[in-house]
């Protein structure tokens, strides 16, 4: 490659990223597609600086760095005049306000979306035996990692950005602590779900929030296989969602389970086409899952060659994102009312 090939190729990244400006529908849209741009095409360029010859590494450096300056400033104008727009629009809003109108009818109020998902999912699997246990959501690193087979040095314990107290605690990163508190509680066979409130130090976005809802899943008995794992998540989508439900199976590493496995539903916001919540792909992550790893149920003071079982993390949050149609996890922590569900649409869920 030599510097009108660079040239060339740089003129065909800034007009991707024009493109890519003209559809995104929103700032969310525009942060990734800027994301896809500087650490994609851009730093493939920049990786092929070592390519040229000597005399020409610094003027190629210079063109990709100036190209890059380019697309930030702008997809950063882009995000301006989108927050312009807002604030002109609410302008608008509060300009045509008639003190002079009847006040709008007060709304009976209903249950929050993942309170009605949470009832939902709770009553299917009280119908299939399962118990309904908790636990507390200031833990300790014995039962959010130690006891899940995550040691202190191991690397899982990077991928789960905690919360630590002052006091050596955590708020836990997910329910799976109740796993070893149950087969400690009550020993094998088990069936017991655990719903409940998690924390994670995320970087927020469509997709993502720093406190979450998950249901954990825990049955052990003997003889239990992969087998009877798939056939309860298809059952719990299925009856979640009142229809079979797209899914798709792939090889997930979670220290607890092995092996493990990430479940994915198809977007049900987009229909699977690709959209800000999915990040384009058309998959939604909302159950990993796998079988109980044998050093597990040895902390929880069970023998794993007379016992086997498995577990899932299911995220009632998404979970309700996609029953829903709620595009942004966002606003179910906002506390707007124009959140809630709708009395009528809650399946049954009684308030």
């Amino acid at each position: 490659m030599d510097l009108n090939q660079l040239e060339e190729q740089l003129a065909r990244i800034k007009a991707e990223a024009e493109a890519l400006r003209q559809e995104a529908d929103g700032i969310d849209a525009l942060r990734s597609a800027e994301t896809r741009l500087t650490k994609g095409p851009l730093a493939d360029v920049l990786k092929s600086i070592k390519a040229f010859p000597p005399d020409q590494r610094g003027p190629a450096g210079q063109a990709i760095n100036k190209t890059k300056q380019e697309i930030k400033q702008l997809f950063a104008d882009a995000q301006s005049r989108l927050r312009q727009a807002d604030v002109v629009g609410e302008q608008k809003k509060t300009a045509t306000f008639d003190p002079t109108l009847p006040p709008p009818i007060t709304q009976r109020g209903s249950l929050h979306p993942v309170t009605a998902v949470q009832r939902e999912v709770e009553r299917l699997f009280r119908g299939l035996g399962f118990a309904v246990v908790g636990g507390p959501e200031m833990e300790t690193d014995f039962y959010n990692f130690e006891a899940l087979n995550i040691p202190e040095m191991h690397p899982a314990r990077d991928a789960q950005d905690t919360f630590w107290l002052t006091n050596g605690w955590l708020l836990r990163t997910h329910t799976s602590p109740c796993q070893v508190r149950a087969m400690e509680r009550f020993g094998p066979p088990i069936r017991v779900i655990a719903p409940g409130r998690c924390f994670r130090y995320e970087a927020i976005d469509a997709s993502h929030e720093n406190t979450f809802f998950q249901l954990e899943g825990l049955l052990i008995d003997k003889d239990i296989s992969i087998a009877h794992l798939i056939a309860f998540m298809k059952l719990l989508l299925r009856e979640v969602f009142g229809r079979d439900v797209k899914v798709r199976l792939r090889p997930g590493f979670f220290p607890f389970v092995e092996p493990g496995f990430e479940l994915d539903m198809s977007c049900m916001i987009c229909d699977g086409v690709g959209c800000a919540t999915c990040k384009k792909s058309g998959w939604v992550e909302i159950l990993p899952c796998g079988m109980v790893h044998p050093n597990v149920l040895r902390y929880g003071k069970i023998d794993p060659h007379e016992y086997t079982g498995f577990a899932f993390g299911l995220g009632l949050t998404r979970l309700a994102m996609m029953k829903y149609g709620i595009a942004d996890i966002r606003i179910l922590n906002s506390g707007d009312l124009r959140g809630l569900a709708k009395a009528d649409r809650l399946s049954g869920a009684t308030i």
